[in-house]
């Protein structure tokens, strides 16, 4: 038997950056990715977010790959989306997304992170936030 975890924080927005998410529709969707990714064997430790994007701490094992849940955890919560009509009309995800690999010694600093969203992106948009992740990890 294989042990692996490797721990990564995710950062996924939606089509157009177009703000879906509003309070209520965001904690439904969260809901719904946390109960769809228990079911299909994906760890999400913590997960938050802002009007037009999520942020997700989770851990991949021997027989995952990043791409493989990403596509599992937006195509299915678009699917889901859509299907209880919970946005008033479509609803897309971005087909890009942003994922980094976490050491075990900065999770307490990526959770705090991703739980203190709103706080943040009062001070900074979203595409402020994610062309400084792109700049901080060279992308």
């Amino acid at each position: 038997m294989s042990y692996v975890k490797i721990w990564v924080h995710a950062v996924w927005g939606t089509k157009n950056r177009y703000p879906y998410l509003t309070k209520e529709i965001k904690a439904q969707v969260i809901d719904h990715i946390k109960e769809n990714a228990k079911k299909k064997g994906i760890f999400i430790d913590t997960i938050n977010g802002h009007t037009e994007h999520l942020h997700a701490l989770l851990a991949l094992n021997a027989d995952m790959s990043i791409s493989k849940v990403m596509q599992l955890i937006k195509g299915e919560a678009a699917f889901w989306a859509n299907k209880e009509k919970i946005a008033g009309g479509k609803f897309e995800w971005a087909d890009e997304y942003f994922a980094v690999s976490v050491s075990e010694s900065s999770l307490d600093a990526v959770r705090a992170y991703i739980n203190n969203q709103e706080e943040h992106h009062s001070k900074i948009s979203f595409a402020q936030e994610y062309e400084k992740f792109m700049s901080a990890y060279n992308f």
